[in-house]
């Protein structure tokens, strides 16, 4: 059967949430779920300790990477995508935070849509998880004290807290509330300001990925894995199914692009649809000049700033530094979830914080429109993140082993204005586009760079936290504005964050590609729903703001197609 009511195409959170959605609806309507990857069945993919390595699997891995950036020393940067059942979940490191409840007011102002607003998506948040508080033996209220009525207690995704944690992370949380950052004990509340101990999308030491969504098998959902799209089939201005491989799969209502931000484009200017200039340079005819497809790339991205300390702070060495004990911790994982592999790098501190006084009085932030300078002053709106206990020797080559022992601190930079495009390199529907963030190539970019590395030196240089230090290992050389943009241009990497490539926005905004109900504009029946239309970069790791994406495309779909 070739035939659907609705043809999905990719299986990541957004796909997936907009699936099980639409397939579990009272009318359950003919569903097709199409992923160019395979089934990611295998369970050891999904030790806890291990997520921060799956991406190095290239069967799950589109493989992709940025051209040379010219402000970053012209580095080609990592952009890795995930080939599978759950998409970039299955690869990802883990982190689950909403984000600001700020952000989805400002997504629904600039769309015209409450149903962007916080309260609604927070309610589709709890629908989507099953979270558990529950916290260690011995470890204080005051490091995670979530209140439950911002969470859910019913929905397929796990998320929580890991349930062993590395001997120094309370400790460490203490020294930046003695720096002077204010604890968060809850960061998915909706403000995330202060530091926090992360929500995983773990529990009891097993990664949750978008596939757990689709997992019960439902005779309306029809999942096919090996089947990349190439191309919307369309008949005239009218979407009526795709085709993978020289295979057609035909919709009867919708159409729907989940494949990501950095897919999406691809797709639709295979089809037809898209920049005219670029379509007919690589001879593909043009359906629909849609200038906008393609631009607006955004990104957050992260530098490290690693010390190797003395070996009573750390038992990291002990562990990592013996292929013997990873090896006893992973048949351990395997019986019952427990032990090293879901302790070690499973809890980590987090916080989102501000640079107000900072940045108001700098010319950069000055030279922002006035509608982006109120947006970045909202109550909850961060500049910056860090995050501790990143495995940074997994992604450093020939690590030395007697270093193991060691502190990473990992300062994101957020809100920059850069921004990128991706474009057409070749007429062939299955090569790659061009992929350009232009990272640090705005001003203010620079500026929130460096002023966001020089404040994390609250904690990196604190007394309580360098007393532990035996040598720097990455660090800037100095504190100077160039000294500091210098370091970030050697070592800054993408968080693989991509938004806004099919951006969504009000009628007649040039910059849109959808509409408010996730629809392409000039198309019918053709919609896309992922973090290619968010509008906003979500000031959060964006994996929880995909799910929420695509089942807020299937509550639309649900209502207008009167499927409840």
């Amino acid at each position: 059967m070739s035939t659907f009511d609705f043809v999905i195409v990719g299986s990541g959170p957004s796909g997936c949430a907009l699936a099980a959605g639409l397939a579990d609806s009272a009318a359950k309507p003919r569903v097709l779920l199409l992923e160019a990857g395979d089934s990611n069945e295998d369970r050891n993919l999904r030790v806890d300790g291990q997520r921060w390595i799956t991406f190095q699997n290239q069967s799950l891995n589109w493989g992709y990477k940025t051209i040379p950036q010219i402000d970053c020393n012209n580095r080609e940067i990592d952009f890795s995508r995930g080939k599978c059942i759950g998409g970039s979940s299955a690869i990802n490191f883990g982190v689950y935070s909403v984000g600001p409840r700020d952000d989805y007011q400002e997504w629904a102002r600039i769309v015209g849509d409450d149903s962007f607003a916080w309260g609604n998506i927070q309610r589709r948040f709890k629908e989507l998880e099953t979270f558990h508080e529950e916290l260690p033996d011995g470890v204080a209220k005051k490091y995670a004290d979530p209140i439950m009525e911002n969470h859910g207690s019913k929905g397929p995704l796990h998320v929580g807290y890991a349930r062993e944690w590395e001997k120094d992370l309370t400790e460490l949380l203490d020294v930046f509330e003695e720096a002077g950052f204010p604890l968060n004990p809850d960061h998915n509340s909706g403000n995330p300001i202060g530091m926090s101990v992360l929500i995983n999308s773990a529990h009891k030491g097993l990664r949750s990925t978008a596939g757990d969504l689709v997992k019960q098998k439902l005779d309306n959902l029809t999942i096919i894995t090996g089947a990349p799209v190439q191309r919307v089939l369309l008949d005239g201005l009218k979407a009526v199914g795709v085709e993978s491989n020289g295979t057609k799969y035909h919709a009867t209502k919708e159409v729907i692009l989940s494949a990501g931000a950095l897919n999406d484009p691809r797709i639709l200017m295979h089809s037809g649809i898209g920049p005219a200039a670029q379509l007919e340079e690589h001879n593909i005819p043009v359906v629909l000049d849609v200038p906008a497809v393609g631009q607006g790339l955004r990104d957050h991205y992260f530098v490290p700033m690693v010390n190797t300390r003395s070996g009573t702070s750390t038992g990291r060495k002990a562990f990592y530094g013996d292929k013997t004990a990873m090896d006893a911790a992973l048949k351990q994982w395997q019986e019952d979830g427990t032990g090293p592999w879901a302790k070690f790098a499973c809890e980590l501190g987090i916080g989102w914080f501000k640079l107000t006084e900072q940045l108001v009085s700098s010319p950069e932030f000055k030279a922002l429109p006035r509608e982006e300078q109120e947006y970045l002053l909202q109550e909850t709106v961060p500049h910056y993140e860090i995050i501790t206990h990143f495995p940074v020797h997994w992604f450093i080559p020939d690590f030395p082993s007697e270093a193991l022992n060691y502190s990473c601190l990992v300062v994101f930079l957020f809100n920059a204005q850069t921004r990128g495009e991706v474009t057409l390199q070749s007429s062939d529907p299955d090569a790659p586009l061009s992929f350009n963030p232009r990272m640090l190539s705005h001003p203010f970019d620079r500026r929130l760079a460096i002023e966001a590395l020089r404040d994390s030196f609250r904690i990196a240089k604190h007394e309580s936290y360098t007393k532990d230090n035996v040598a720097e290992m990455a660090m800037p050389k100095g504190e100077s504005d160039e000294e500091l943009l210098e370091y970030w241009r050697q070592n800054i990497s993408a968080s693989w964050h991509m938004t806004g490539t099919v951006k969504m926005g009000k009628k007649g905004d040039v910059d849109a590609v959808v509409d408010r109900d996730f629809k392409v504009t000039g198309i019918e029946n053709l919609r896309v729903a992922d973090m290619g239309v968010v509008p906003v970069l979500v000031n959060a790791h964006t994996q929880a703001v995909a799910y929420v994406t695509g089942a807020t495309c299937a509550e639309k779909l649900i209502h207008e197609y009167s499927l409840a």
